[in-house]
């Protein structure tokens, strides 16, 4: 079978799984990602066990990976070489964190959300979309 075909199904698997694990832990709710972020009020720690479990996975994941030669569909590894902290870094996850605690929402779980059909995870999803899009047109060619 050809390689895109395998990728594009390990992809899609990988998708389904992370819906799936996203809908059994509530965080398609942005009420309970708000409620964790809300450290001075009714906390709610439910959110630190799904990123506790992520950590795990990801970590697992990483060792296996180094053990590797290579991937089991594509030739090498796309793993970043820059490990720099500067100012686009900094704002970009400023900008991520104050998206995600006013909309309760990161990028997976708001395209996951939207098989709830709920309008704001749609206003939610298309003022990502714009805002990846205008990130892409303006600031990317900077560099």
């Amino acid at each position: 079978m050809n390689r895109n075909i395998f990728q594009f199904v390990a992809a899609l698997a990988s998708g389904i799984v992370f819906g799936f694990g996203l809908s059994l832990s509530g965080m398609l709710n942005p009420v309970r990602v708000q409620g964790f972020l809300n450290v001075f009020g009714a906390w709610d720690p439910s959110l630190a066990f799904v990123l506790g479990g992520a950590i795990v996975v990801a970590f697992t994941g990483v060792q296996i990976m180094t053990r590797m030669k290579r991937p089991a569909f594509d030739d090498s590894f796309h793993v970043p070489k820059n490990r720099r902290i500067d100012a686009p870094l900094v704002v970009g996850s400023a900008l991520f964190g104050l998206g995600w605690g006013i909309g309760g929402f990161c990028p997976g779980p708001a395209v996951a959300s939207l098989s709830v059909g709920l309008p704001q995870t749609f206003l939610f999803v298309i003022a990502m979309l714009v805002g990846m899009s205008l990130y892409d047109r303006v600031w990317s060619r900077r560099t």
